[in-house]
Protein backbone atom coordinates (compact mmCIF):
# COMPACT_ATOMS: atom_id res chain seq x y z
CA UNK A 1 0.00 0.00 0.00
CA UNK A 2 2.45 2.63 -1.21
CA UNK A 3 -0.23 5.30 -1.48
CA UNK A 4 -2.86 5.98 1.18
CA UNK A 5 -6.25 4.46 0.30
CA UNK A 6 -8.59 7.03 -1.20
CA UNK A 7 -11.08 6.27 1.59
CA UNK A 8 -8.76 7.92 4.11
CA UNK A 9 -9.07 11.22 2.27
CA UNK A 10 -12.86 11.01 2.43
CA UNK A 11 -12.68 10.29 6.18
CA UNK A 12 -10.30 13.21 6.61
CA UNK A 13 -12.54 15.51 4.60
CA UNK A 14 -15.57 14.67 6.76
CA UNK A 15 -13.56 15.38 9.92
CA UNK A 16 -12.25 18.68 8.62
CA UNK A 17 -15.72 19.75 7.46
CA UNK A 18 -16.79 19.23 11.06
CA UNK A 19 -13.86 21.37 12.27
CA UNK A 20 -11.63 18.60 13.59
CA UNK A 21 -7.88 18.82 13.17
CA UNK A 22 -6.74 15.73 11.33
CA UNK A 23 -3.77 14.70 9.24
CA UNK A 24 -3.11 11.79 6.90
CA UNK A 25 0.34 10.23 7.12
CA UNK A 26 1.74 7.74 4.62
CA UNK A 27 3.74 5.34 6.77
CA UNK A 28 4.18 2.65 4.13
CA UNK A 29 7.97 2.69 4.62
CA UNK A 30 8.03 3.69 8.30
CA UNK A 31 9.71 0.36 9.12
CA UNK A 32 12.87 1.75 7.51
CA UNK A 33 13.04 4.52 10.11
CA UNK A 34 11.08 3.18 13.10
CA UNK A 35 12.51 5.85 15.39
CA UNK A 36 10.33 8.35 13.53
CA UNK A 37 7.17 6.72 14.92
CA UNK A 38 7.88 7.91 18.45
CA UNK A 39 9.24 11.22 17.25
CA UNK A 40 6.16 12.04 15.16
CA UNK A 41 3.68 10.83 17.78
CA UNK A 42 5.38 12.84 20.53
CA UNK A 43 5.26 15.95 18.34
CA UNK A 44 1.66 15.60 17.20
CA UNK A 45 0.18 14.12 20.44
CA UNK A 46 -2.97 12.72 18.76
CA UNK A 47 -6.09 11.87 20.74
CA UNK A 48 -7.25 9.38 18.12
CA UNK A 49 -5.23 7.33 15.65
CA UNK A 50 -6.93 5.61 12.74
CA UNK A 51 -4.98 2.93 10.90
CA UNK A 52 -6.12 1.70 7.48
CA UNK A 53 -5.54 -2.05 7.22
CA UNK A 54 -5.70 -3.91 3.94
CA UNK A 55 -4.24 -7.20 5.13
CA UNK A 56 -0.53 -7.50 4.50
CA UNK A 57 0.11 -4.37 6.57
CA UNK A 58 -1.79 -5.57 9.65
CA UNK A 59 1.33 -6.38 11.69
CA UNK A 60 2.80 -2.97 10.98
CA UNK A 61 -0.45 -1.39 12.13
CA UNK A 62 -0.40 -3.46 15.34
CA UNK A 63 3.17 -2.44 16.07
CA UNK A 64 2.36 1.25 15.57
CA UNK A 65 -0.64 0.84 17.88
CA UNK A 66 1.57 -0.75 20.56
CA UNK A 67 4.06 2.09 20.40
CA UNK A 68 1.28 4.69 20.56
CA UNK A 69 -0.39 3.01 23.55
CA UNK A 70 2.95 2.71 25.29
CA UNK A 71 3.51 6.43 24.90
CA UNK A 72 -0.06 7.43 25.79
CA UNK A 73 -2.39 4.74 27.20
CA UNK A 74 -5.31 7.18 26.75
CA UNK A 75 -5.03 7.43 22.98
CA UNK A 76 -7.88 5.73 21.11
CA UNK A 77 -6.70 3.30 18.40
CA UNK A 78 -9.15 2.60 15.59
CA UNK A 79 -8.55 0.07 12.81
CA UNK A 80 -10.44 0.46 9.54
CA UNK A 81 -10.30 -0.67 5.94
CA UNK A 82 -10.98 -4.01 4.31
CA UNK A 83 -8.67 -5.89 6.70
CA UNK A 84 -10.47 -4.62 9.78
CA UNK A 85 -13.86 -5.18 8.16
CA UNK A 86 -13.17 -8.83 7.38
CA UNK A 87 -11.05 -9.77 10.43
CA UNK A 88 -12.48 -7.54 13.16
CA UNK A 89 -13.19 -10.38 15.59
CA UNK A 90 -9.71 -11.84 15.21
CA UNK A 91 -8.00 -8.47 15.61
CA UNK A 92 -9.94 -7.35 18.68
CA UNK A 93 -9.61 -10.74 20.37
CA UNK A 94 -5.83 -10.94 20.03
CA UNK A 95 -4.56 -7.36 20.09
CA UNK A 96 -5.50 -5.33 23.16
CA UNK A 97 -3.88 -2.26 21.59
CA UNK A 98 -6.87 -1.94 19.25
CA UNK A 99 -9.85 -0.18 20.84
CA UNK A 100 -12.30 -0.22 17.91
CA UNK A 101 -12.71 -1.46 14.38
CA UNK A 102 -14.71 0.53 11.86
CA UNK A 103 -16.51 -1.79 9.45
CA UNK A 104 -17.17 -0.90 5.84
CA UNK A 105 -17.37 2.78 4.96
CA UNK A 106 -15.72 4.74 7.72
CA UNK A 107 -16.57 8.39 7.10
CA UNK A 108 -19.50 8.85 9.47
CA UNK A 109 -18.85 6.07 12.01
CA UNK A 110 -15.37 7.49 12.56
CA UNK A 111 -16.77 11.01 12.88
CA UNK A 112 -19.19 9.79 15.55
CA UNK A 113 -16.32 8.06 17.37
CA UNK A 114 -14.38 11.33 17.44
CA UNK A 115 -17.45 13.23 18.65
CA UNK A 116 -17.97 10.69 21.46
CA UNK A 117 -14.33 11.01 22.53
CA UNK A 118 -14.57 14.79 22.50
CA UNK A 119 -17.70 14.57 24.66
CA UNK A 120 -15.90 12.23 27.07
CA UNK A 121 -18.54 9.57 26.49
CA UNK A 122 -16.92 6.32 25.26
CA UNK A 123 -20.11 4.42 26.14
CA UNK A 124 -21.66 6.10 23.11
CA UNK A 125 -19.54 3.82 20.91
CA UNK A 126 -22.04 1.03 21.48
CA UNK A 127 -24.77 3.07 19.78
CA UNK A 128 -22.78 3.82 16.62
CA UNK A 129 -23.68 1.37 13.82
CA UNK A 130 -20.77 -0.16 11.93
CA UNK A 131 -18.30 -0.61 14.78
CA UNK A 132 -16.76 -3.64 16.45
CA UNK A 133 -15.60 -3.39 20.07
CA UNK A 134 -15.18 -5.21 23.34
CA UNK A 135 -18.17 -5.35 25.66
CA UNK A 136 -18.09 -7.14 29.03
CA UNK A 137 -15.26 -9.38 27.88
CA UNK A 138 -16.83 -10.26 24.53
CA UNK A 139 -16.05 -8.96 21.06
CA UNK A 140 -19.21 -7.66 19.42
CA UNK A 141 -20.53 -5.63 16.50
CA UNK A 142 -22.73 -2.63 17.15
CA UNK A 143 -24.74 -3.39 14.04
CA UNK A 144 -24.21 -3.72 10.33
CA UNK A 145 -22.35 -0.82 8.71
CA UNK A 146 -24.55 1.63 6.89
CA UNK A 147 -23.82 2.32 3.25
CA UNK A 148 -23.84 5.86 1.89
CA UNK A 149 -26.50 5.87 -0.80
CA UNK A 150 -25.61 9.16 -2.44
CA UNK A 151 -21.82 9.46 -2.71
CA UNK A 152 -22.14 13.09 -3.80
CA UNK A 153 -23.26 13.96 -0.25
CA UNK A 154 -19.67 13.37 0.86
CA UNK A 155 -17.44 16.43 1.03
CA UNK A 156 -14.86 16.57 -1.75
CA UNK A 157 -11.49 15.46 -0.32
CA UNK A 158 -9.73 17.58 -2.96
CA UNK A 159 -10.88 20.66 -1.04
CA UNK A 160 -8.60 19.55 1.82
CA UNK A 161 -5.89 17.25 0.44
CA UNK A 162 -3.77 16.66 -2.66
CA UNK A 163 -3.48 13.19 -4.18
CA UNK A 164 -3.33 11.50 -7.63
CA UNK A 165 -5.46 8.40 -6.92
CA UNK A 166 -9.16 9.07 -7.40
CA UNK A 167 -12.32 7.02 -7.75
CA UNK A 168 -15.74 7.82 -9.17
CA UNK A 169 -17.45 4.65 -7.87
CA UNK A 170 -17.58 2.22 -5.00
CA UNK A 171 -18.05 -1.47 -5.61
CA UNK A 172 -17.79 -3.97 -8.42
CA UNK A 173 -20.40 -6.13 -10.17
CA UNK A 174 -17.96 -9.04 -10.42
CA UNK A 175 -17.89 -12.11 -8.21
CA UNK A 176 -14.31 -13.36 -8.62
CA UNK A 177 -13.31 -16.05 -6.14
CA UNK A 178 -9.96 -14.37 -5.36
CA UNK A 179 -11.42 -10.94 -4.54
CA UNK A 180 -12.94 -9.64 -1.31
CA UNK A 181 -15.04 -6.98 -3.03
CA UNK A 182 -18.25 -9.10 -3.24
CA UNK A 183 -18.30 -9.48 0.54
CA UNK A 184 -17.13 -5.94 1.23
CA UNK A 185 -19.48 -4.13 -1.16
CA UNK A 186 -22.13 -6.75 -1.90
CA UNK A 187 -21.63 -6.56 -5.68
CA UNK A 188 -23.49 -3.27 -5.73
CA UNK A 189 -21.92 -0.30 -7.47
CA UNK A 190 -22.60 3.27 -6.40
CA UNK A 191 -21.57 6.28 -8.44
CA UNK A 192 -20.43 9.82 -7.98
CA UNK A 193 -22.09 12.09 -10.52
CA UNK A 194 -19.87 13.18 -13.42
CA UNK A 195 -20.12 16.75 -12.08
CA UNK A 196 -18.80 15.79 -8.63
CA UNK A 197 -15.98 13.68 -10.06
CA UNK A 198 -14.77 16.25 -12.58
CA UNK A 199 -15.00 18.99 -9.94
CA UNK A 200 -12.60 16.87 -7.88
CA UNK A 201 -10.22 16.44 -10.83
CA UNK A 202 -10.31 20.17 -11.49
CA UNK A 203 -9.50 21.06 -7.88
CA UNK A 204 -6.57 18.64 -7.87
CA UNK A 205 -5.35 19.88 -11.24
CA UNK A 206 -5.28 23.44 -9.91
CA UNK A 207 -3.04 22.13 -7.13
CA UNK A 208 -0.59 20.80 -9.69
CA UNK A 209 -1.71 17.20 -10.22
CA UNK A 210 -1.41 16.38 -13.91
CA UNK A 211 -1.60 12.59 -13.97
CA UNK A 212 -4.36 10.60 -12.26
CA UNK A 213 -5.00 6.96 -11.44
CA UNK A 214 -8.72 6.27 -11.75
CA UNK A 215 -9.00 3.49 -9.16
CA UNK A 216 -12.56 2.36 -9.96
CA UNK A 217 -12.77 -1.44 -10.20
CA UNK A 218 -14.79 -1.07 -13.42
CA UNK A 219 -14.59 2.50 -14.66
CA UNK A 220 -16.34 1.79 -17.98
CA UNK A 221 -19.39 0.13 -16.38
CA UNK A 222 -21.86 2.81 -17.56
CA UNK A 223 -21.00 4.00 -21.03
CA UNK A 224 -23.09 7.19 -21.04
CA UNK A 225 -21.68 8.23 -17.69
CA UNK A 226 -18.09 7.69 -18.83
CA UNK A 227 -18.73 9.76 -21.95
CA UNK A 228 -20.23 12.53 -19.82
CA UNK A 229 -17.14 12.56 -17.57
CA UNK A 230 -14.89 12.78 -20.63
CA UNK A 231 -17.05 15.49 -22.15
CA UNK A 232 -16.77 17.61 -19.00
CA UNK A 233 -12.98 17.12 -18.84
CA UNK A 234 -12.74 18.44 -22.39
CA UNK A 235 -15.24 21.28 -21.90
CA UNK A 236 -13.30 22.55 -18.90
CA UNK A 237 -10.00 22.39 -20.78
CA UNK A 238 -8.37 20.11 -18.22
CA UNK A 239 -5.02 19.13 -19.74
CA UNK A 240 -4.60 15.93 -17.76
CA UNK A 241 -3.65 12.34 -18.44
CA UNK A 242 -4.96 9.33 -16.58
CA UNK A 243 -5.01 5.54 -16.31
CA UNK A 244 -8.10 3.43 -15.64
CA UNK A 245 -9.15 -0.12 -14.78
CA UNK A 246 -12.04 -1.92 -16.42
CA UNK A 247 -13.55 -5.21 -17.51
CA UNK A 248 -13.17 -6.32 -21.12
CA UNK A 249 -16.91 -6.79 -21.61
CA UNK A 250 -17.65 -3.04 -21.37
CA UNK A 251 -15.37 -1.92 -24.20
CA UNK A 252 -16.51 -0.33 -27.43
CA UNK A 253 -15.09 2.16 -29.91
CA UNK A 254 -17.18 5.17 -28.96
CA UNK A 255 -16.25 5.13 -25.30
CA UNK A 256 -12.55 4.53 -26.11
CA UNK A 257 -12.56 7.48 -28.49
CA UNK A 258 -13.97 9.77 -25.78
CA UNK A 259 -11.57 8.43 -23.15
CA UNK A 260 -8.50 8.97 -25.32
CA UNK A 261 -9.53 12.51 -26.26
CA UNK A 262 -10.05 13.28 -22.56
CA UNK A 263 -6.54 12.15 -21.61
CA UNK A 264 -6.70 8.40 -20.94
CA UNK A 265 -3.30 6.83 -21.65
CA UNK A 266 -3.67 3.34 -20.16
CA UNK A 267 -6.40 0.82 -19.33
CA UNK A 268 -5.74 -2.29 -17.23
CA UNK A 269 -7.91 -5.36 -17.74
CA UNK A 270 -8.11 -8.46 -15.57
CA UNK A 271 -7.62 -11.34 -18.00
CA UNK A 272 -6.31 -13.81 -15.38
CA UNK A 273 -5.74 -16.83 -17.66
CA UNK A 274 -5.79 -17.99 -21.25
CA UNK A 275 -7.63 -21.09 -20.07
CA UNK A 276 -11.39 -20.70 -20.16
CA UNK A 277 -11.64 -23.54 -17.64
CA UNK A 278 -9.45 -21.69 -15.13
CA UNK A 279 -11.31 -18.42 -15.69
CA UNK A 280 -14.51 -20.32 -14.94
CA UNK A 281 -13.01 -21.73 -11.72
CA UNK A 282 -12.03 -18.20 -10.70
CA UNK A 283 -15.57 -17.06 -11.56
CA UNK A 284 -14.12 -14.59 -14.05
CA UNK A 285 -17.03 -14.48 -16.43
CA UNK A 286 -15.41 -13.12 -19.56
CA UNK A 287 -15.08 -14.76 -22.96
CA UNK A 288 -11.99 -15.04 -25.11
CA UNK A 289 -13.62 -13.04 -27.92
CA UNK A 290 -14.37 -10.21 -25.46
CA UNK A 291 -10.72 -10.16 -24.37
CA UNK A 292 -9.55 -10.08 -27.99
CA UNK A 293 -11.89 -7.23 -28.88
CA UNK A 294 -10.96 -5.13 -25.84
CA UNK A 295 -7.21 -5.31 -26.42
CA UNK A 296 -7.45 -4.76 -30.17
CA UNK A 297 -9.65 -1.67 -29.83
CA UNK A 298 -7.77 -0.21 -26.87
CA UNK A 299 -4.47 -0.26 -28.73
CA UNK A 300 -6.09 1.05 -31.95
CA UNK A 301 -7.19 4.17 -30.08
CA UNK A 302 -3.68 4.83 -28.81
CA UNK A 303 -4.27 3.68 -25.24
CA UNK A 304 -1.73 1.39 -23.66
CA UNK A 305 -3.42 -1.94 -22.91
CA UNK A 306 -2.24 -3.69 -19.75
CA UNK A 307 -3.22 -7.25 -18.88
CA UNK A 308 -3.36 -8.73 -15.39
CA UNK A 309 -2.67 -12.47 -15.31
CA UNK A 310 -2.87 -14.92 -12.39
CA UNK A 311 -1.02 -18.22 -12.40
CA UNK A 312 -0.75 -21.09 -9.95
CA UNK A 313 -4.54 -21.54 -10.04
CA UNK A 314 -6.59 -24.67 -9.33
CA UNK A 315 -5.87 -27.13 -12.12
CA UNK A 316 -2.91 -25.14 -13.46
CA UNK A 317 -0.67 -27.22 -15.73
CA UNK A 318 1.91 -26.58 -18.41
CA UNK A 319 -0.99 -26.93 -20.82
CA UNK A 320 -2.94 -24.05 -19.25
CA UNK A 321 0.23 -21.95 -19.06
CA UNK A 322 0.63 -22.50 -22.80
CA UNK A 323 -2.97 -21.40 -23.30
CA UNK A 324 -2.11 -18.16 -21.50
CA UNK A 325 0.98 -17.68 -23.66
CA UNK A 326 -1.12 -18.31 -26.77
CA UNK A 327 -3.63 -15.69 -25.62
CA UNK A 328 -0.81 -13.21 -24.96
CA UNK A 329 0.44 -13.71 -28.53
CA UNK A 330 -3.11 -13.21 -29.75
CA UNK A 331 -4.08 -10.04 -27.86
CA UNK A 332 -0.58 -8.45 -27.88
CA UNK A 333 -0.76 -6.47 -24.63
CA UNK A 334 1.77 -3.67 -24.32
CA UNK A 335 2.12 -4.21 -20.58
CA UNK A 336 1.47 -7.16 -18.28
CA UNK A 337 1.48 -7.94 -14.59
CA UNK A 338 1.71 -11.57 -13.51
CA UNK A 339 0.53 -12.59 -10.03
CA UNK A 340 0.68 -15.89 -8.18
CA UNK A 341 -2.81 -16.74 -6.94
CA UNK A 342 -3.16 -15.60 -3.31
CA UNK A 343 -5.76 -16.50 -0.71
CA UNK A 344 -7.03 -13.60 1.39
CA UNK A 345 -9.71 -13.36 4.10
CA UNK A 346 -13.20 -12.55 2.88
CA UNK A 347 -12.79 -14.27 -0.48
CA UNK A 348 -14.54 -17.37 -1.77
CA UNK A 349 -11.11 -19.00 -2.11
CA UNK A 350 -10.50 -18.44 1.60
CA UNK A 351 -13.89 -19.89 2.56
CA UNK A 352 -13.09 -22.96 0.47
CA UNK A 353 -9.62 -23.23 2.04
CA UNK A 354 -11.08 -23.06 5.56
CA UNK A 355 -13.60 -25.75 4.65
CA UNK A 356 -10.96 -28.03 3.12
CA UNK A 357 -8.28 -27.61 5.76
CA UNK A 358 -10.17 -26.90 8.96
CA UNK A 359 -7.98 -23.89 9.75
CA UNK A 360 -9.45 -20.81 11.42
CA UNK A 361 -8.63 -17.12 11.40
CA UNK A 362 -5.97 -17.94 13.98
CA UNK A 363 -3.69 -18.66 11.04
CA UNK A 364 -3.25 -14.90 10.71
CA UNK A 365 -1.41 -14.80 14.02
CA UNK A 366 1.53 -15.94 11.93
CA UNK A 367 3.55 -13.11 10.48
CA UNK A 368 2.49 -13.91 6.95
CA UNK A 369 1.07 -11.51 4.39
CA UNK A 370 -1.04 -14.08 2.56
CA UNK A 371 -1.42 -17.75 1.72
CA UNK A 372 -0.34 -18.83 -1.73
CA UNK A 373 -2.93 -21.13 -3.27
CA UNK A 374 -0.26 -23.57 -4.45
CA UNK A 375 0.75 -24.14 -0.81
CA UNK A 376 -2.67 -25.72 -0.27
CA UNK A 377 -2.67 -27.84 -3.45
CA UNK A 378 -0.66 -31.11 -3.46
CA UNK A 379 -0.53 -31.03 -7.27
CA UNK A 380 1.50 -27.81 -7.31
CA UNK A 381 5.01 -27.18 -5.99
CA UNK A 382 6.97 -24.00 -5.41
CA UNK A 383 9.50 -25.05 -8.03
CA UNK A 384 6.74 -25.53 -10.61
CA UNK A 385 5.14 -22.20 -9.76
CA UNK A 386 8.43 -20.36 -10.17
CA UNK A 387 8.93 -22.07 -13.52
CA UNK A 388 5.41 -21.07 -14.60
CA UNK A 389 6.12 -17.41 -13.78
CA UNK A 390 9.50 -17.37 -15.48
CA UNK A 391 8.07 -18.95 -18.64
CA UNK A 392 5.18 -16.48 -18.82
CA UNK A 393 7.37 -13.41 -18.35
CA UNK A 394 9.99 -14.60 -20.81
CA UNK A 395 7.35 -15.32 -23.45
CA UNK A 396 5.90 -11.84 -23.04
CA UNK A 397 9.23 -10.00 -23.06
CA UNK A 398 10.55 -11.83 -26.12
CA UNK A 399 7.40 -11.03 -28.07
CA UNK A 400 7.03 -7.41 -26.96
CA UNK A 401 8.94 -5.82 -29.90
CA UNK A 402 6.74 -7.71 -32.37
CA UNK A 403 3.65 -6.51 -30.47
CA UNK A 404 4.90 -2.95 -30.93
CA UNK A 405 5.48 -3.52 -34.64
CA UNK A 406 1.91 -4.73 -35.04
CA UNK A 407 0.30 -1.58 -33.59
CA UNK A 408 -2.43 -0.41 -35.97
CA UNK A 409 -3.82 2.98 -34.98
CA UNK A 410 -7.27 4.23 -35.90
CA UNK A 411 -7.56 6.84 -38.64
CA UNK A 412 -9.91 9.27 -36.92
CA UNK A 413 -10.08 13.05 -37.15
CA UNK A 414 -8.24 14.83 -34.36
CA UNK A 415 -6.08 11.87 -33.37
CA UNK A 416 -2.74 12.80 -34.96
CA UNK A 417 -1.38 14.55 -31.87
CA UNK A 418 -2.82 11.85 -29.64
CA UNK A 419 -1.15 9.07 -31.62
CA UNK A 420 2.16 10.95 -31.61
CA UNK A 421 1.88 11.24 -27.83
CA UNK A 422 1.02 7.54 -27.42
CA UNK A 423 3.94 6.30 -29.53
CA UNK A 424 6.47 8.61 -27.90
CA UNK A 425 5.31 7.61 -24.41
CA UNK A 426 5.72 3.97 -25.36
CA UNK A 427 9.16 4.69 -26.81
CA UNK A 428 10.23 6.35 -23.56
CA UNK A 429 9.17 3.19 -21.71
CA UNK A 430 11.79 1.24 -23.64
CA UNK A 431 14.54 3.87 -23.40
CA UNK A 432 14.08 5.26 -19.88
CA UNK A 433 11.10 3.54 -18.26
CA UNK A 434 10.01 0.15 -16.99
CA UNK A 435 11.42 -1.83 -19.92
CA UNK A 436 14.81 -0.11 -20.14
CA UNK A 437 16.45 -2.38 -17.56
CA UNK A 438 14.90 -5.69 -18.64
CA UNK A 439 17.53 -7.70 -20.51
CA UNK A 440 15.00 -10.31 -21.66
CA UNK A 441 13.47 -7.79 -24.08
CA UNK A 442 15.35 -7.97 -27.40
CA UNK A 443 16.06 -5.04 -29.73
CA UNK A 444 15.07 -2.33 -27.24
CA UNK A 445 17.03 0.45 -28.94
CA UNK A 446 15.66 -0.46 -32.37
CA UNK A 447 12.12 -0.60 -30.98
CA UNK A 448 12.56 2.75 -29.25
CA UNK A 449 13.87 4.43 -32.38
CA UNK A 450 11.03 3.10 -34.53
CA UNK A 451 8.46 4.36 -32.02
CA UNK A 452 9.95 7.86 -31.95
CA UNK A 453 10.18 8.03 -35.74
CA UNK A 454 6.63 6.79 -36.16
CA UNK A 455 5.44 9.31 -33.58
CA UNK A 456 6.87 12.18 -35.64
CA UNK A 457 5.07 10.95 -38.75
CA UNK A 458 1.79 11.73 -36.99
CA UNK A 459 2.69 15.13 -35.52
CA UNK A 460 5.59 17.07 -33.97
CA UNK A 461 6.22 15.70 -30.48
CA UNK A 462 8.81 17.04 -28.05
CA UNK A 463 9.26 13.66 -26.34
CA UNK A 464 9.99 11.91 -29.63
CA UNK A 465 12.40 14.60 -30.79
CA UNK A 466 14.27 14.51 -27.50
CA UNK A 467 14.44 10.70 -27.52
CA UNK A 468 15.85 10.60 -31.05
CA UNK A 469 18.32 13.36 -30.24
CA UNK A 470 19.62 11.41 -27.25
CA UNK A 471 19.89 8.20 -29.30
CA UNK A 472 21.99 10.02 -31.92
CA UNK A 473 24.19 11.43 -29.16
CA UNK A 474 24.80 7.94 -27.77
CA UNK A 475 25.71 6.83 -31.30
CA UNK A 476 28.06 9.86 -31.45
CA UNK A 477 26.21 11.07 -34.52
CA UNK A 478 26.18 14.63 -33.22
CA UNK A 479 25.45 16.30 -36.59
CA UNK A 480 22.26 14.22 -36.88
CA UNK A 481 21.38 15.05 -33.28
CA UNK A 482 21.79 18.79 -34.02
CA UNK A 483 19.57 18.48 -37.10
CA UNK A 484 16.79 16.64 -35.22
CA UNK A 485 16.89 18.90 -32.17
CA UNK A 486 17.04 22.11 -34.24
CA UNK A 487 13.87 21.02 -35.98
CA UNK A 488 12.34 20.23 -32.59
CA UNK A 489 13.05 23.71 -31.24
CA UNK A 490 11.26 25.29 -34.18
CA UNK A 491 8.14 23.49 -32.97
CA UNK A 492 8.82 23.78 -29.23
CA UNK A 493 10.76 27.02 -28.69
CA UNK A 494 10.26 27.04 -24.91
CA UNK A 495 11.36 23.47 -24.15
CA UNK A 496 14.26 23.44 -21.69
CA UNK A 497 15.18 19.75 -22.21
CA UNK A 498 15.37 20.24 -25.99
CA UNK A 499 17.58 23.34 -25.66
CA UNK A 500 19.94 21.67 -23.19
CA UNK A 501 20.19 18.53 -25.31
CA UNK A 502 20.92 20.60 -28.42
CA UNK A 503 23.53 22.58 -26.52
CA UNK A 504 25.24 19.33 -25.52
CA UNK A 505 25.35 18.16 -29.13
CA UNK A 506 27.02 21.40 -30.17
CA UNK A 507 29.50 21.07 -27.29
CA UNK A 508 30.44 17.58 -28.47
CA UNK A 509 31.14 19.10 -31.92
CA UNK A 510 33.35 21.74 -30.31
CA UNK A 511 30.82 24.45 -31.20
CA UNK A 512 30.75 26.20 -27.82
CA UNK A 513 29.41 29.55 -29.02
CA UNK A 514 26.46 27.82 -30.69
CA UNK A 515 25.91 25.75 -27.55
CA UNK A 516 25.78 28.90 -25.44
CA UNK A 517 23.11 30.41 -27.65
CA UNK A 518 20.76 27.60 -26.63
CA UNK A 519 21.89 27.06 -23.06
CA UNK A 520 21.75 30.70 -21.96
CA UNK A 521 18.00 30.83 -22.57
CA UNK A 522 17.78 28.74 -19.39
CA UNK A 523 20.70 30.23 -17.48
CA UNK A 524 18.80 29.96 -14.19
CA UNK A 525 18.58 26.17 -14.58
CA UNK A 526 21.08 24.25 -12.44
CA UNK A 527 21.69 21.74 -15.23
CA UNK A 528 22.13 24.38 -17.93
CA UNK A 529 24.35 26.41 -15.61
CA UNK A 530 26.96 23.65 -15.42
CA UNK A 531 27.21 23.47 -19.21
CA UNK A 532 27.25 27.27 -19.60
CA UNK A 533 30.25 27.47 -17.27
CA UNK A 534 32.06 24.76 -19.25
CA UNK A 535 31.37 26.53 -22.59
CA UNK A 536 32.70 29.83 -21.31
CA UNK A 537 35.80 28.14 -19.98
CA UNK A 538 36.41 26.52 -23.36
CA UNK A 539 35.85 29.78 -25.22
Amino acid sequence: MQVPPIGLYYVGAVLREHHYDCEILNWHHINRTPELIREILSTKTPDVIGLSVLHANRWGAVEIARIAKGMNPGVTIVFGGVGATLLWEHLLRHFKEIDLCVLGEGEYPFLKVVEAIEAGNPKAFEKIPGLALRKRGAVVKTGEPLRIRDLDQLPDPAAHFTYPHVTSTRGCPGNCTFCGSPRLWGRNVRFHSPEYFVDQLQRLHRKGVGFFYFSDDTFMLKKDRVIEICRKILERGLRISWAAISHVNYVDEEVLSWMRRAGCTQISYGVESGSERIRHLLNKNIRTDQIQKAFSLTTRYGILSRAYFIYGCPGETWGTIQETIDLIHDIKPLSTIFYILDIFPGTALYADFVKRSGVTDEIWLKRIEDIMYFETDPDLTEETILAFGSTLRTAFYKSLPSFVDSIDLVDEEGFSQLHADFLSRLGMTFSHGDYAGIDAIPDKLETTEKLYERSLKFAPNDRAYLGLGIIRQKERRFDDSVRILSEAIRHFPDSEPLHICLGLSHMNLGQYAEALSYLEKFRDSVQAGMYIEECRRRL
